[in-house]
């Protein structure tokens, strides 16, 4: 028996012990960055975060906030589940996204619609430019025949189960998992049809700033994409900071890029005019 198992006591004083211990990868609290945007102030800060590999992370997000992402190392892989928060019924759709677009290929400039064709988040910045709407992510069958061992508790964990994890800490259930859009590991269409995919490794410090145009819930996990050719379970550390922000003006250059985000931007201004 161990002599924590035999001693309670030791076991707090253990757990006690490890108060104020930094690792590369954990939430930090309160939220503090050293390298937050010119003219934001410390308190408008949200959420801190860096997300292990293999890993996730969840938030509730308010309206006008920023995300920011950073793949530290080069070979981080975010793919996200966007929810409306205050009805999550209403969630990301690839569908409209592409559609009302024109283009599947993300970058700055470019939002990510709703099934009601809503703009729940916008891309405000982007250095990395490689992204992948067509995917999706992992499951527990592809890592395990890939890796050997797809369980959530085990080594290789899934996207799907990770986002299961972060969905479930706002009372989502495996029905309300959706397809997921993932940053930072990218994949282009050949004309042939063929699905090309960009997994790097990538310089590291590329950066993905979201705004949130709704009250957003983000889910995001941190694992291979699913075309990711390497034999190895390869991913590595991804940086996340929040901050309040302020709303989309009328003359956004976001908002007025095409008629159609003009409309999208519309349709949310009309949602929250309840």
């Amino acid at each position: 028996m161990s002599q924590t198992l035999a001693n309670p006591g030791a076991a707090r004083d253990h757990a006690r012990s490890m108060a104020g211990t930094v690792v590369e990868a954990m939430p930090v609290l309160p939220p503090a960055a050293p390298d937050l945007p010119a003219g934001v102030a410390a308190d408008a800060l949200l959420w801190e975060e860096t997300i292990a590999p293999g890993g996730y992370a969840t938030r509730r997000l308010p309206r006008g906030s920023r995300l920011r992402l950073i793949d530290v190392k080069g070979d981080a892989c975010a793919s996200l589940q966007i929810f409306n928060a205050e009805m999550p019924t209403e969630r990301y759709s690839f569908a409209d996204t592409v559609k009302i677009q024109w283009n599947a290929y993300l970058a700055a400039g470019k939002v990510l619609l709703s099934d009601m064709g809503r703009v729940l988040l916008s891309i405000a910045d982007d250095t990395a430019g490689t992204h992948d709407t067509f995917s999706g992510t992992s499951n527990a069958a592809t890592n395990a025949a890939k890796y050997g061992d797809g369980r959530n508790s085990g080594a290789f964990p899934g996207g799907r189960d990770r986002f299961l994890l972060g969905a479930a800490k706002h009372g989502l259930q495996r029905r309300d998992i959706h397809a997921a859009v993932t940053l930072f590991k990218g994949a282009r269409i050949a004309d042939d049809g063929t699905i090309m995919p960009q997994i790097g490794p990538f310089e590291p410090g590329r950066t993905v700033v979201l705004r949130a145009e709704m009250e957003v819930i983000v889910v995001i996990a941190n694992v291979p994409n699913v075309l990711d050719p390497r034999p190895d379970y390869t991913v590595t550390p991804l940086r996340l900071t929040a901050w309040r922000g302020p709303v989309a003006a009328e003359d956004d250059p976001i908002r007025t890029a095409t008629p159609e985000a003009t409309r999208a931007f519309l349709n949310v201004e009309d949602y929250y005019r309840r």
